[in-house]
C-alpha cells in the first residue's frame, strides 16, 4: 500500500466545536493535505536592518504622521519603539458624521483611533529574534496605551492590540510592527466569547478558560473501538501543550481555525490585560519569543497574525471578571479560505492539531 493510501487510512475527518464559542466550529480534514497542489515557496522575509528608504526605520521620523509616544521617553534619537497615527485610519476622530436608519439598513459614525506601534528600529526583526526584555516592554507599551485610549474617551468600548507580520498576513509594511484600533463597539467575536464564557461560569461556577489549562495540563484518555476493543484515540497529559513559563502556557487549541494556531493564557485566572504586572510580563515574553522561534523553526518564515483579546470596559461586562481570561491568540497564515469555508462558516485545518502540537514541541531551542 503506498504511502498516500495509508495516510488516507488513517485520516482524521471530524467537526471539532470550540468550546468557548459553540457556534464556531472547525472540520479536522487531514487528508485534504495530500490532494495535488502546486508547492508554494517559503516567502521572502526582509532582513535587513536598516532600508534607507523605509518611513518606519530610525532616522526617518519626519516621514511618518506625528508621533504619540515615544519609548524610551528621554531617547528620542535612540528610541526602540514609536508609537505614530495610522496614514490610512480604519476608524478616525477626524470629523463627526450622525448614524442613520434607511428601512433595515443602518450604519453608525465610524469614530475611533488607529494607530501604528513601531516594534523595534531593526526593519527586519521578528517576535522570535527580539530579546525577551524587549517584547516584555513592547507588551507593556500596549498595556499603557490601551489604559491611555480607554480614559481618553468614554465612547471608545474596546482596544484591539494585534500585528499583521508578512504580505498574506495583511502587513503592507515590511518594518515589523503592529497596530492598535478602538472602536465605538465590542467586536463580535470578543462579545461572543465574554457571553458565552458568562454563561459557561453560571452554570459551573468555574472559568471556562482556567477548565481548559486544567485539561491540558492534567487530563489523559483512551477511546476504544467498540468491536476490537483497540484503542483508536489516545489523548495525554500535556498533548497540546507547545510552551509552558511561570506564569503563562502556550496551547494548541483542540479545534484550530488555523494548522498552526497556538493561544496565550495566564496559568492563574486573569480577565484584563491592563491588570497585568511588568515581572508577570517578563515571564509572558519569554514563552511568546519561544513560541514563535518553534513556529519559525517548523514551517519557516511564519506570516501570521496575533491579537490580545482582553475583557472590554463598561458597566454591562463588570460581572465577568471571574468568567473572561485574557488571552494572546497566534494565527499563522498557511493557507487561502476557499469558497466551502467562507460560504458555510466553517474552518477547515488540512493538519491534525496532535500533530501540529508534536512537531511544534519537537523543536530543540
Amino acid at each position: 500500500m503506498s504511502d498516500e493510501l495509508v495516510a488516507e487510512s488513517r485520516a482524521i475527518r471530524e467537526i471539532r466545536i470550540n468550546p468557548i464559542v459553540p457556534s464556531e466550529s472547525v472540520l479536522v480534514a487531514t487528508a485534504r493535505s495530500l490532494r495535488p497542489r502546486k508547492q508554494e515557496e517559503p516567502a521572502p522575509r526582509d532582513t535587513r536592518k536598516h532600508v534607507e528608504a523605509c518611513p518606519f526605520c530610525r532616522g526617518n521620523e519626519e516621514q511618518t504622521p506625528p508621533e504619540i509616544d515615544v519609548f524610551p521617553r528621554n531617547g528620542k534619537k535612540e528610541w526602540q519603539i514609536r508609537i505614530v497615527e495610522n496614514l490610512y485610519p480604519i476608524l478616525g476622530d477626524d470629523s463627526s458624521q450622525p448614524g442613520f436608519v434607511y428601512g433595515l439598513q443602518q450604519a453608525i459614525d465610524g469614530y475611533g483611533r488607529h494607530e501604528v506601534i513601531i516594534d523595534s528600529p531593526q526593519h527586519g526583526i521578528s517576535i522570535h529574534e527580539m530579546d525577551v526584555a524587549h517584547i516584555a516592554n513592547l507588551f507593556g507599551v500596549y498595556q499603557q496605551r490601551m489604559q491611555q485610549l480607554y480614559q481618553l474617551d468614554e465612547r471608545l468600548k474596546y482596544v484591539l492590540v494585534f500585528k499583521n507580520f508578512g504580505p498574506a498576513a495583511g502587513a503592507s509594511m515590511a518594518h515589523t510592527h503592529s497596530q492598535i484600533i478602538a472602536t465605538p463597539v465590542v467586536p463580535q467575536n470578543v462579545f461572543d466569547e465574554v457571553q458565552n464564557s458568562r454563561q459557561y461560569f453560571e452554570r459551573n461556577h468555574h472559568c471556562i478558560f482556567c477548565a481548559l489549562i486544567d485539561e491540558a495540563l492534567t487530563f489523559e484518555a483512551k477511546i476504544y473501538d467498540r468491536s476490537s476493543g483497540e484503542v483508536v484515540r489516545k489523548i495525554d497529559v500535556g498533548q497540546y501543550v507547545i510552551e509552558r513559563g511561570e506564569k503563562f502556557i502556550a496551547i494548541k487549541p483542540f479545534a484550530s481555525r488555523y494548522e498552526w494556531e497556538i493561544h496565550i493564557l495566564p496559568l492563574h485566572h486573569s480577565s484584563d490585560f491592563m491588570n497585568t504586572r511588568q515581572a508577570d510580563l517578563d515571564d509572558f515574553a519569554q514563552v511568546l519569543q519561544r513560541t514563535m522561534a518553534r513556529l519559525d523553526a517548523v514551517i519557516g518564515g511564519a506570516q501570521y497574525n496575533f491579537f490580545l483579546h482582553s475583557i472590554p470596559q463598561g458597566e454591562e461586562f463588570q460581572n465577568c471578571d471571574q468568567s473572561y481570561h485574557w488571552h494572546l491568540e497566534i494565527c499563522p497564515r498557511t493557507s487561502i479560505p476557499n469558497g466551502f469555508e467562507l460560504g458555510s462558516g466553517l474552518f477547515v485545518n488540512t493538519t491534525s492539531p496532535e500533530q501540529a502540537a508534536e512537531q511544534l514541541r519537537a523543536v530543540q531551542l
